[in-house]
């Protein structure tokens, strides 16, 4: 077991150990916030299986683990011909993408890695095929970072000093490269010094905020407070937050946006109070390709998680279940999104399309 990272450290939540031949290693943040486990993925259905079971989540996230699963899943070809080199490349592409219908980065970076590993081998780059997959995706892993740290200057500037704001879900260093999307914003303050109050919706039913966000936050010294889900319009009614900030998995060219189930009601909620509702999410978060949000799949996972929370059964044996892991908010509702290119406001597909081009997924 890893020992917690000190107070203002970022969160590693992947790595790449070794060169080409190597391994990737992750938190498993199933086990947190009590245990801090590291787990090792040396094949491709490993990481699979992290993504499924959110041992690894954050939209972000999920696309760097993808990514170094594609070289995962080359090393065990032992093949010299292109074509052979092709046929397994995009038969490991089609598999990954099959762990989580919704996080739309998971698709961006797997489309990256087809599209470095056509160009190697149209190069006659076999030789180096594994190498230059293993290039792109500490590429992609590096290009996070950067973009999560502009994320968090540009959302810093949209917060008052001392001003009460609440997350949703978990959109930390956890669920990225380092800062996050969401928290990098509150990360940045304090590093600015500019102090404020985060109220952690504890996120059912899996409650990513009270064991992920909460333990950010903690591990960082920000002051923080836990609520419950449905206690977040009863604290903006006494007037003790004046911002929300979320993360996304997947933004529509028209702005509307997929993230954590329970984010729509956030949204609603802070329209009621005149509180400004603001999305933090990369570029590679928007899907042009997608007309409204009612395109965007949604995830269904399994009746235990609700049932049976935590090995613990808390309904009846036989109760129907409805249990989506995420909802829409539309874009009505978002005062802006914070991108490492700049603030999208008001949000429209003009302004989308203004500012991130022609960003679509292919796979």
């Amino acid at each position: 077991m890893t020992q917690a990272p000190n107070r203002r450290t970022a969160v590693e939540t992947l790595r790449w150990v070794g060169d080409e031949r190597g391994y990737l290693v992750l938190i498993d943040q199933t086990r947190l916030p009590l245990e801090l486990v590291e787990r090792e993925c040396r094949d491709v259905e490993t990481v699979w299986e992290a993504i499924k079971e959110l041992r690894v989540r954050g939209a972000p996230a999920i696309g760097i683990a993808a990514a170094y699963g594609v070289v995962l899943g080359l090393q065990s070809a032992a093949l010299s011909q292109s074509s052979a080199l092709g046929a397994r490349l995009e038969e490991v592409i089609a598999y990954l993408a099959k762990s989580r219908p919704t996080a739309v980065n998971l698709f961006w970076a797997l489309d990256r890695m087809r599209a470095k590993g056509t160009a190697l081998l149209a190069q006659s780059a076999s030789g180096n095929f594994l190498g230059g997959l293993l290039a792109e995706a500490r590429a992609i892993h590096e290009e996070d970072r950067a973009i999560c740290r502009a994320i968090g200057r540009y959302g810093a500037e949209l917060l008052a000093v001392g001003g009460g704001v609440l997350t949703h879900c978990n959109a930390g260093g956890l669920a990225t490269a380092e800062y996050g999307t969401a928290l990098s914003v509150f990360f940045t303050c304090q590093d600015q010094g500019k102090r404020l109050h985060v109220f952690v919706d504890e996120t059912r039913p899996l409650l990513q905020g009270a064991r992920l966000t909460a333990w950010e936050l903690a591990q960082r010294g920000i002051e923080a407070t836990l609520i419950c889900d449905n206690m977040a319009g009863q604290v903006m009614r006494e007037g003790k937050v004046q911002a929300v900030v979320v993360g996304a998995d997947r933004i529509a060219a028209n702005g509307d946006t997929a993230n954590k189930i329970g984010t729509y009601s956030v949204a609603v909620l802070a329209a009621a109070h005149g509180i400004p509702f603001y999305v933090a999410a990369p570029t590679t978060t928007f899907d042009l390709a997608i007309d409204s949000g009612e395109q965007i799949p949604i995830e269904q996972r399994s009746r235990e998680e609700i049932t049976h929370g935590f090995g613990r059964q808390t309904a009846p044996d036989g109760i129907a279940v409805y249990n989506p892991a995420f909802d829409v908010t539309p874009a009505r509702l978002i005062k802006a999104i914070i991108t490492e290119r700049g603030v999208i406001e008001p949000v429209s597909r003009e302004t989308i399309q203004a500012a991130i081009g022609p960003t679509k997924r292919r796979t």
